[in-house]
């Protein structure tokens, strides 16, 4: 099997000391100054930094089926969204690498899908230098189509969107799931979590019995930055804090720019939520993610990219080199 990086050496590249928090406010600094909207970010002071993009999405929907584009709620995202349209998307971001994220096509169309990333990766004239691809871990289908594709240099793990209507609560404790993730860490795969906020407690048993099995929380666990359910929001930190204890888990700072107001959020309406989920998993654990073309419901790539530079400004070059590339670089066995 090509190398990959592998859950030992992550786990030397991320240890850190005592339970596995690192103390609030010890490694972010975070600026009391972002306050800048939309149109006018905080961002002149920052050098350049490389990014690695951990959640570039592409479809073409001349191949592919993706029914959940039909809702009206995303009718923007209901068309084709290619290569060069990502290229231009990151104009000017210095994005030096990109991770293709799965894009929920009509379970038929998985092995289509992967065939389709890799031929991408292969062909070297973008960014993308790997992928996490679509996969049903509980089917009976999963086993073959999972260790088929393993052996590709490119394929770093899975992800199946837990959050869907169709998905009931505590789906991803069902036995034949579990098994499924486990074996994705025998195969040296990650998975992604990307599940309702009130549900992360769910992962957490998840996480317990699949200790070889790397895991990456998508979206900052997915809390709406514009909710006021604090019952909900209490839900969401206990499952973030419980899944930071574990350290084979990583975060993503990604996504949750989709749930701001259109046309009118400001920075300091996502700095919460990036906040606590940067503080809680810590400088070492904690990976960029543009979301692409997701993010463009609400904003463009590089006002999404200037509003997390705005709020980290304070912190050291160090910890946002981690942030935006070097963590993904390691966590991904990027060369």
């Amino acid at each position: 099997m090509p190398s990959r990086a592998t859950r030992r050496d992550f786990l030397k590249q991320t240890a850190f000391a005592g339970a596995g928090l690192w103390a609030a406010g010890s490694a972010f600094d975070f600026s009391p100054t972002a306050t800048a909207n939309a149109k006018g970010l905080n961002v002149n002071l920052l050098a350049p930094l490389p990014i690695v993009d951990t959640h570039q999405h592409l479809w073409d929907l001349t191949k592919f089926e993706l029914p959940w584009t039909n809702d009206k709620a995303v009718a923007s995202l209901a068309k084709s969204f290619v290569t060069a349209d990502y290229l231009k998307a990151i104009e000017g971001s210095n994005v030096v690498k990109s991770v293709y994220m799965e894009v929920d096509v009509t379970p038929s169309q998985q092995s289509k899908e992967a065939d389709y990333v890799i031929d991408i990766c292969e062909k070297g004239n973008s960014p993308m230098v790997a992928a996490v691809i679509s996969g049903r871990p509980g089917s009976a289908e999963f086993k073959p189509y999972i260790t088929k594709y393993a052996a590709s240099k490119y394929i770093k793990g899975v992800r199946q969107i837990l959050q869907s209507d169709s998905t009931p609560a505590g789906y991803c404790l069902d036995p034949k799931f579990v098994q499924g993730i486990k074996l994705l860490g025998d195969l040296g795969l990650s998975f992604d979590l990307c599940m309702r906020p009130g549900e992360l407690l769910d992962a957490v048993k998840l996480v317990d019995q699949c200790p070889q099995t790397r895991f990456i929380v998508d979206h900052c666990g997915n809390m709406d930055v514009q909710s006021t359910d604090d019952g909900l929001r209490a839900k969401w930190k206990k499952g973030m804090q419980e899944l930071a204890q574990r350290k084979h888990v990583v975060c993503k700072i990604s996504g949750i720019i989709a749930s701001a107001k259109p046309g009118a959020w400001k920075v300091d309406d996502l700095a919460p939520n990036m906040k606590f989920s940067m503080e809680t998993f810590g400088p070492d654990r904690i990976m960029f993610g543009g979301d692409w073309p997701v993010c463009t419901l609400t904003a463009s790539y590089k006002q999404w990219v200037d509003a997390l530079k705005t709020i980290t400004a304070k912190t050291s070059e160090e910890n946002r080199k981690k942030l935006f590339h070097d963590n993904a670089v390691k966590f991904y066995g990027l060369s």
